[in-house]
């Protein structure tokens, strides 16, 4: 859906965005995570094609960029760092004008602005002027703008900031909806636990792509892989018979909690059950090593640093 080779943005002696490389599959979600002034904005009016290259290429959505812009822009929808709506307009307005701009026929234009007006819970207040809204609220209707045409690919900066738990649920669920549907969404958050639920890959960025791959895989490289196994009551011989099972790299007992390293949980954990189950131990419960994906950021960008 989306791919970039060596594309570069420099304002002056300013380089926002080094030769980067990325690719983006078709129907997932996408995270983009990165300090402030790493680029990540930047980066989106690139692949939006609302400004243009200092250098490198980019296709997006089966369009070139540099050559399709306009092609571009009608086939990606955008949620910018600032909302950027018509403030003396009401909502309804705000998303008809746009959804007019992107050539929605009458009948579907009133039906979809309907339709993400009540998603979004602003179907009380339609006719409100956008003045009179809150951040979120004005937040929630610029999603909504961004939706509108059912884009193929959806770029969305901080979606969920100055949105209340309800509010950003309603965001994520809507996320969720349409990768569901097949869309590919590009999502830029400093909410790492948000991005753990709902990323199916995320790349670390600093100017240039530091490291590409799935929540998973990135804390196992971090981390290596462990499983907390929790028994009624630890003794010794349980630990030394865990540490006897192949493909145990390491265990250790903290009062009545082993945590066992492994390379391959899937195939060993089974292994270390019956092994403990063999020498009497009772096992309360079972949980995976998991460490947050801030720990795991975290480090990477400090090596990178």
């Amino acid at each position: 859906m989306l791919r970039a080779e060596k594309l570069t943005k420099r304002f002056e002696k300013l380089t926002a965005v080094d030769a980067l490389d990325l690719e983006v599959r078709e129907g997932e979600v996408f995270g983009f995570l990165g300090p402030n002034g790493a680029g990540k904005t930047t980066t989106i009016r690139l692949l939006s094609a609302l400004i243009a290259p200092t250098s490198g290429t980019a296709e997006i959505a089966g369009f070139r960029l540099g050559r399709d812009d306009a092609s571009i822009r009608a086939a990606v929808g955008v949620l910018t760092e600032h909302p950027g709506l018509y403030e003396r307009l009401s909502a309804h307005d705000n998303l008809d004008f746009y959804a007019r701009l992107y050539g929605l026929p009458d009948g579907l234009r009133v039906a979809r602005v309907e339709h993400f007006l009540r998603l979004m819970g602003l179907w009380d207040r339609r006719h409100d002027p956008i003045a009179t809204y809150s951040r979120g609220m004005k937040q929630k209707v610029a999603i909504a703008r961004a939706a509108l045409h059912e884009p193929k690919i959806i770029f969305l900066d901080e979606p969920t900031t100055g949105l209340d738990p309800d509010a950003a649920k309603t965001v994520r669920d809507l996320i969720l909806a349409l990768r569901a549907e097949g869309r590919t969404v590009f999502l830029c958050t400093h909410n790492l636990d948000e991005a753990d639920r709902l990323c199916d890959r995320i790349a670390l960025f600093r100017r240039r792509t530091v490291r590409v791959d799935t929540p998973t895989n990135l804390r196992r490289e971090v981390y290596g892989a462990w499983t907390e196994i929790r028994l009624r009551e630890a003794r010794p011989e349980h630990l030394r018979r865990v540490q006897a099972v192949e493909g145990v790299r390491n265990a250790s007992l903290f009062d009545s909690t082993l945590r066992v390293d492994l390379d391959d949980p899937l195939r060993t954990n089974p292994k270390v059950i019956r092994a403990l189950v063999e020498v009497g131990a009772d096992v309360a419960f079972v949980t995976e090593g998991k460490p947050s994906l801030e720990d795991v950021y975290l480090q990477i960008m400090e090596q990178q640093s």
